[in-house]
C-alpha cells in the first residue's frame, strides 16, 4: 500500500508541523498535541475544545478558528488523546467564561474526556461537556456504547461556536449542543476498507463488487454487507435510514460527507440523489454543505447527515466562520 508518508511513527507529528506552517493563524503545540487559535483566550467568550482520533482530517484540527473551535487535541491515528492533552488546550482557551468539551461517543474519548473535566475543574476551570452520538447505523460497536458520534460533530462545533462568539454564557451554549445533536441523525457506507498508516494496507476485508451499509468512521462493521449498488439505491437507503429514526417536521441541513477516498465528481452525483429522496420525503434542504470533512483516512464511501433547523440554527450555521476546513462570512 502506497502512502505519502516517512515513517508510521511519525505520521501525526509530520501532519502537525505541515499544518502550523499552513496556517499560522494557528499555534500549533506538536509535542503535547494541541492546537489553538492564535487569537485564545478571547476576552469573555466560552471556549469550546474537541479532539479525536487522527485520520478524520479535517475533523477537529481544521475546525479551530473563529467561528468554530477554540482549541483541538488531536490523538494518534484513530485513537482517543488523553487527558492531560484536553486539560493543557482548556487552560490555553479559558477566558473565565468557561470550557465546553464537544465529545464523540467513543469510549476512550468519552472516558479521556471524563478525566479531563475532572482536572480542569481542580485548577478552577468551568467545564461543561456534550456528548455527540448521531449515527443510526448501530446501537453499539467495538468502539462505543450506545450510538456512534460522526457528522453530527461538524453541525455541533459550528453552531455552537457561532453562539460563543455572541458571548452566550457555558449553560445556553451546551443546551445548544445538545439540541443540534438531538435533531441531527447519519448514516454512512463502506464502498472501500481504510488502511492505515501502523498497518500499512487495509484493516478489514471488503471484497470487491460488496459495500458495508452503516460504516462506522474508523471501518467499523455497520448493519450488513451487500452486493454494490447504485448511487440511487444507497441515497435511498440511506436517508430513508436517517428520516425514519429523526422523525419530525421541517426544513433540515444537509451534510453529504466524503470518507476521504471518493472524488467529489461522485459526492456531488449521490448529493443529486440524496436531494431526489428528501424532496420525495417532503423534507425541504435549507442548507447543504459537500465534501470531505469527516473522514476515515483513504476509505471510499459516503455519509449522509441531517439536523432539523429553525431559524435560530439556520442564523447561527450561517454566522462567519473562518477555520481551515470549512470558512465563510469573513
Amino acid at each position: 500500500m502506497k502512502m505519502l508518508i516517512n515513517v508510521a511513527e511519525t505520521v501525526v507529528a509530520n501532519a502537525l508541523r505541515g499544518l502550523a506552517a499552513a496556517h499560522p493563524e494557528l499555534t500549533v503545540d506538536i509535542e503535547n498535541r494541541v492546537v489553538v487559535r492564535r487569537d485564545a483566550p478571547v476576552a469573555g467568550k466560552v471556549a469550546l475544545v474537541s479532539g479525536g482520533g487522527s485520520g478524520h482530517e479535517p475533523l477537529h484540527a481544521g475546525f479551530v478558528g473563529p467561528g468554530m473551535l477554540d482549541a483541538a487535541c488531536p490523538g494518534e491515528v484513530f485513537t482517543s488523546p488523553v487527558p492531560d492533552q484536553m486539560v493543557r488546550a482548556a487552560a490555553a482557551v479559558d477566558s473565565g467564561a468557561g470550557v465546553l468539551f464537544i465529545v464523540k461517543n467513543y469510549t476512550g474519548d468519552v472516558l479521556n474526556f471524563d478525566m479531563a473535566a475532572e482536572l480542569a475543574e481542580e485548577e478552577g476551570i468551568q467545564v461543561a461537556k456534550v456528548l455527540v452520538d448521531d449515527d443510526v447505523a448501530v446501537t453499539d460497536s467495538l468502539y462505543t456504547a450506545g450510538r456512534r458520534g460522526t457528522g453530527a460533530t461538524l453541525f455541533v462545533e459550528k453552531i455552537a461556536g457561532a453562539a460563543a462568539e455572541e458571548r452566550r454564557p457555558l449553560a445556553e451554549i451546551a443546551d445548544l449542543a445538545t439540541r443540534v445533536n438531538s435533531a441531527s441523525r447519519s448514516f454512512g457506507v463502506a464502498l472501500s476498507a481504510v488502511s492505515t498508516p501502523a498497518k500499512g494496507g487495509p484493516t478489514f476485508d471488503l471484497p470487491p463488487g460488496e459495500l458495508e451499509l452503516g460504516v462506522g468512521i474508523h471501518g467499523e462493521p455497520g448493519r450488513e454487507r451487500r452486493p454494490m449498488m447504485t448511487s440511487g439505491e444507497i441515497a435511498d437507503l440511506s436517508v430513508h435510514a436517517v428520516l425514519d429514526d429523526l422523525g419530525g417536521e421541517g426544513p433540515v441541513l444537509l451534510l453529504v460527507n466524503g470518507m476521504g477516498g471518493t472524488p467529489l465528481l461522485e459526492l456531488y452525483g449521490f448529493t443529486a440523489e440524496v436531494h431526489r429522496v428528501l424532496g420525495e420525503r417532503g423534507v425541504p434542504v435549507a442548507r447543504s454543505l459537500v465534501g470531505n470533512y469527516v473522514t476515515s483516512l483513504d476509505m471510499a464511501g459516503a455519509s449522509v447527515t441531517v439536523c432539523r433547523a429553525d431559524e435560530e440554527l439556520l442564523r447561527l450555521w450561517d454566522a462567519p466562520v473562518a477555520t481551515s476546513g470549512l470558512r465563510w462570512g469573513r
